[in-house]
């Protein structure tokens, strides 16, 4: 995916409008423990698979990779999140640009669950060298973006199809996006798919 490819300024482009469309807002701290340690551990989610992304521009193929735990005490958002997810995009030889395949991986700072919904962020700590992202200075800069995630499970009442929802790299001088906040799921999942365990009790 060359910086000089329209169809990869395409897709940077689309990520850099849903991230301006994303509004962030503040996310409120988890209270400690009275003790003044991490609180108890009361339940904990996951997400994990490999979902192909719908794109309206032909001859691409955009893959979202997620393994992502968290724990979680009082309150709705996790004390800890850990793991990673990974965007990668490879596009067909064309219009005399030859084929690509560019990458990045992210390191998990928050994932959120709620029934057949998920959010997920991280920090780019990988990327394929000389890509666009690193050309960009988001490498650099450990940019932090966001995913979203419907699962469908039809059994169970939840319809398909699923979805993913994907934040653009923020720029030099625009406000970050903030840790668990990501744009709505609104590419369907045209292959592959993902688990999605909702919070379960400890113990």
């Amino acid at each position: 995916m060359s910086i000089r490819a329209p169809r990869t300024l395409a897709l940077l482009a689309l990520l850099a409008l849903a991230a301006a469309l994303t509004a962030p807002a503040a996310v409120p701290a988890v209270a400690a423990s009275p003790s003044g340690g991490e609180p108890r551990i009361t339940s904990t989610s996951s997400l994990t698979g490999t979902g192909r992304m719908d794109y309206p521009a032909p001859g691409n193929d955009i893959r979202v990779t997620v393994d992502a735990r968290s724990s979680y005490g009082p309150g709705h958002l996790p004390v800890r999140s850990e793991g990673t997810f990974r965007v990668s995009h490879h596009t067909d030889a064309m219009n005399g640009e030859p084929a690509s395949d560019h990458w990045g991986e992210f390191a998990v700072d928050c994932l959120t669950t709620g029934g057949p919904v998920a959010t997920v962020t991280g920090r780019l700590v990988r990327t394929d060298p000389g890509g666009p992202w690193e050309k960009a200075g988001y490498l650099k800069r450990h940019v932090r973006m966001g995913a979203s995630f419907y699962v469908a499970d039809v059994a169970n009442g939840n319809g398909g199809p699923s979805r993913i929802g994907l934040s653009g790299g923020t720029e030099k001088g625009e406000l970050p996006l903030k840790k668990c906040m990501a744009p709505a799921p609104d590419a369907t999942v045209v292959g592959g798919g993902y688990v999605l365990r909702d919070r379960t009790p400890v113990g």
